[in-house]
Parts: C-alpha cells; structure tokens; sequence
C-alpha cells in the first residue's frame, strides 16, 4: 500500500506539473466557460425568463460546463500517455502503471477546481449573487468534487482506449455537448416534449438544480438526492470502466 501511495503521489506531481507547462489548454479550459457566460448573460440574457435574475440562474450550469472541458483535457492527456511510449518505460520501472490514471484524473479535480474558482469570481463581477450560507458553500462544493471525480474518470477511461490524442478528442466531445440538453441555460418546461424527457432524466440536470438551490436559494426537492445517487453511481461506474480498459490496453 505504501509503494502504490508512492507512486501515485509520484504521477500526481507529474500530471501537476505537465498542466503547468501546457499553459493554452489551462487558458482555453477556462477562458470558453468565461466566453459563453458573457454571451449568455449580456446577449441571450435579457430575451430569456427564468423567474430570477439570469446570471443568478446560469452560472451553475456554467461551472459544470467547465468540467467538461477540463474532462476533454484529462481524456487527450491520457491518450498522450498511452500512444507516446509513457506506459511502455513504465513497464520496465518498479511503478504501478495504473498511478497514472491516478495523477491525471487528481490534477483534472485541481484544474477543476481552479477554473471554477475564476468562474465564480467573474460571475460574481457580473452580478451573480449567492445567498448560500457556509454549510451551504460546503454541500455544493462537495457534490461538484463528486461529479468532477466522476467525469475526470470516465475521460480517463476513453483516453486509455483512444488511439490518438484527436480521437479523445472526439470521443469526449458528449461531455461538452450534455451541458446544453439539461437546464444548464433555459428551464426545462420550455423545451418540446421530446427533449424535455431527455433534459429531466440525464445526470446533469439534478447535479445544476442542486448547485443552483444551494447557491441561490431556489427549492431543491429530491433533486438533491437524485444528483447525489448520479453522482456516486458514475463515479462507480466509470472508475471500474477506467482501471479495465486501461488494464486491457496495457495487457495488449
């Protein structure tokens, strides 16, 4: 167990490092959730209703839009790694191979974690006002740690399998797309019938609901506790996804 913590620790400051040196893709990442914030709020802002002020409404679906684009990322790191000889120096290496899954999907939540963090403070410039209390705070940043884990581990998983760092490109794009089916930007009852179905039972729309009541105050009901179980249940799910098709891939 030591000897894994060790490597993982090792990996971890790798991947940190490797997001430091590739400083247009950590600009991109957040960059185009602060582009699409200002076209939301001061272009499309005004022509839409949502019962609440607009940036107060938009800014958790743009924060999980960030985590999207910071998965696209963690993905093509990964399929670097696999397609550019990393893993087969590894081999030779008293190393666990798989602490590099570790470090890239740890340094996905670290640049996560700092995208949101300007994401915030610029919604804040522009008006977005939070009522949460401290606890509150506390609550939704946990349920976002959860899905950027959740994500980060998925994206990990395609870029193990990918065979080029343009195919984890592509193959992640869903989760860029996603964002704009849920109620990321317009309340669900105002899409048609069929896309509405689709906005209300897909992961992301109880993850914003949530995130957006605890930050704002607007009710919650059992979103919370839906976000909680999608949240957990990918998390699950795309770590065992993850560790087989890396396992696959190494073993080939």
């Amino acid at each position: 167990m030591s000897y894994a913590v060790a490597d993982s620790m090792t990996m971890i400051g790798r991947s940190i490092r490797l997001s430091r040196r590739n400083v247009d893709t950590m600009i991109m990442s957040i960059v185009l959730p602060l582009m699409m914030m200002a076209l939301f709020v001061y272009v499309f802002g005004g022509a839409i209703n949502t019962g609440t002020g607009y940036v107060n409404y938009v800014v958790p679906g743009i924060i999980l839009l960030c985590t999207g684009y910071g998965a696209a990322s963690t993905a093509m790191s990964v399929a670097d790694d696999m397609n550019s000889g990393m893993i087969d120096r590894l081999r030779s290496m008293p190393i666990r191979s798989s602490a590099v899954l570790t470090g890239h999907v740890t340094a996905s939540v670290a640049r996560n974690a700092l995208s949101t963090t300007v994401v915030v403070g610029a919604a804040v410039a522009m008006g977005f006002r939070p009522s949460a209390s401290v606890l509150e705070w506390v609550a939704a940043a946990g349920l976002l740690l959860l899905y950027v884990l959740a994500l980060s581990w998925l994206a990990a998983g395609l870029g193990a399998v990918a065979k080029s760092v343009e195919s984890a490109s592509a193959m992640s794009f869903l989760m860029l797309f996603l964002p704009y089916l849920s109620s990321a930007f317009v309340p669900t009852h105002t899409m048609p019938a069929f896309l509405r179905g689709v906005s209300e039972h897909q992961p992301i729309t109880p993850v914003i609901e949530t995130v957006r009541g605890l930050l704002t105050g607007t009710p919650i009901g059992d979103q919370g506790w839906i976000a909680l179980a999608w949240s957990v249940g990918l998390l699950l799910a795309s770590f065992t996804l993850a560790a087989v098709l890396y396992r696959r891939r190494v073993d080939d």
